[in-house]
């Protein structure tokens, strides 16, 4: 038997390869009828992923990931793992990062099954959609990324329904973990 690995986490980044046109839509909306978006130079979104649980080194985690059509499509898409904290998001240091993610629906049952399946391992898997912000110089990019975020009527918001999604902000230093469940109040502590 072999010596039990530590527990770890890792994220993959996937995005298209080709122009993606839920990004080139969501940036046309939020110039065209947000004061918000009135600065904003590019989006870009990311399907993010956070794998948590008994992980192999890195190469044998991309290895993985690539193999399996439950977390992208090599010939479509390109991921970027990441699994130290102090590593770089594929984000640059002016671009601000939301996070949105299905509220009780970001865990990924098939994948974690897959994973099993193959590896012998359990781990739990989370997806969300990093939608990553540039705004024009002069601009407040934190306040205009919080302002994007989140749909609060017909001039404001944008990326997260509040009814359905948790989200989360960053700057270009992503944390990791990101994707911890919410506490949301009135929960119990057991988990």
């Amino acid at each position: 038997m072999s010596p039990a690995r530590a527990q770890r986490v890792a994220q993959a980044w996937v995005a298209l390869k080709s122009d993606d046109p839920e990004a080139v839509s969501a940036v046309g909306v939020a110039r065209r009828a947000l004061e918000a978006g009135r600065g904003l130079l590019s989006l870009r979104r990311f399907r993010l992923f956070e794998l948590r649980g008994e992980l192999p080194e890195r190469a044998q985690v991309e290895d993985l990931l690539h193999r399996s059509t439950q977390f992208y499509n090599p010939h479509k898409e390109h991921a970027v793992v990441r699994m130290e904290a102090g590593s770089a998001a594929p984000v640059e240091p002016d671009e601000q990062v939301v996070l949105v993610f299905e509220r009780d629906g970001e865990r990924k049952p098939a994948a974690e099954r897959w994973w099993l399946h193959v590896t012998g391992l359990a781990l739990e898997v989370r997806e969300g959609v990093a939608w990553v912000l540039r705004f024009e110089a002069g601009v407040d990019a934190a306040r205009a990324a919080a302002d994007l975020a989140v749909l609060r009527g017909p001039a404001h918001g944008l990326l997260c329904n509040p009814h359905a999604q948790e989200h989360r902000l960053s700057g270009s230093a992503v944390p990791l973990p990101w994707m911890a469940p919410a506490r949301r109040p009135g929960a119990g502590s057991a988990r």
